[in-house]
């Protein structure tokens, strides 16, 4: 049964300083949210209840973003500003959230590996909250999870980028066995445009079996000297089976300036006004 989700947050969010000095790129506000509230929501609707964080230095915001605040709440009580409140109150009541430490900074597979304390031996989703995932119906976490549920393996998200963006993300070769859902056959973590066996790029959202915690042991570094979660999936998908699937909705790059700002406006003008307004 999937009731984990772990979020690895512990990365410096370079591109944004020096915004990110003191305050952790995740706590980042599309307009009046911080962006890893988008992600603990979108888990917290698949049923994914139990959020493990894998944190790092500087990162205290987050654990105090999703905890109460006597002082705050007692000096807005019995005023209109209350209601600002309601939506993490209602998170905070809807899930356990628990915390561990990346010590270095050694890659996406290692952070993982460090959330294995979090998650024992069950399966579990990963979000990454730079990828933020919007979707008028079910979100995309819980259209993977409903996937899970009927294979039983791992599972990628993934979506068609421009050949020319294609060196940023891990990209899967696969076979089609229904529409949108490939069984992989192989993983590439940031090829060159020219040497990607497809244009489908691995994206923020993941649901791995328990397994993979090895795997990620047995894998030694790979790009850019980290530990790569592409390399112990890919070891995985020979092994057995990995899925990647095509996911229904609209994925913003918040870990870059431009897909920040894209995703700020469609926020505003999509969700926060018809809000305010309802």
């Amino acid at each position: 049964m999937l009731k984990k989700c772990l979020f690895p947050v512990a990365g410096y969010g370079t591109r944004f300083l020096p915004a990110t000095k003191a305050m952790p790129k995740e706590m980042l506000p599309l307009v009046n949210k911080p962006l890893v509230q988008y992600g603990v929501e979108e888990a917290i609707e698949a049923g994914l209840t139990e959020i493990g964080f894998v944190t790092g230095r500087g990162k205290r915001a987050i654990e105090d973003h999703f905890d109460t605040n006597f002082e705050l709440e007692h000096q807005i009580a019995g005023t209109g500003k209350e209601r600002y409140l309601d939506c993490v109150r209602q998170v905070i009541d809807s899930a356990s959230f628990s915390y561990t430490r990346q010590g270095e900074m050694r890659g996406l597979g290692d952070a993982i590996l460090q959330g294995q304390r979090l998650i024992g031996d069950e399966p579990f989703g990963v979000v990454l909250a730079d990828d933020l995932c919007l979707n008028d119906d079910l979100g995309v976490l819980g259209q993977m999870v409903q996937l899970y549920k009927q294979f039983r393996c791992s599972i990628v998200a993934v979506e068609e980028v421009p050949k020319e963006h294609i060196h940023k993300f891990g990209v899967i070769a696969g076979n089609e066995i229904k529409p949108g859902l490939y069984q992989v056959t192989d993983m590439v973590e940031k090829p060159k445009a020219e040497d990607a066996p497809s244009n489908m790029a691995i994206i923020g959202r993941y649901v791995l079996t328990p397994d993979i915690f090895d795997l990620i042991r047995e894998t030694p570094p790979g790009k850019n000297g980290e530990v790569q979660i592409t390399d112990a999936l890919l070891t995985q998908a020979k092994r057995g089976c990995v899925l990647a699937y095509r996911f229904k909705g609209r994925r913003f790059d918040c870990g870059s300036v431009d897909g920040f700002i894209e995703a700020t406006n469609h926020v505003y003008q999509n969700i926060y006004l018809p809000g305010e307004n309802g």
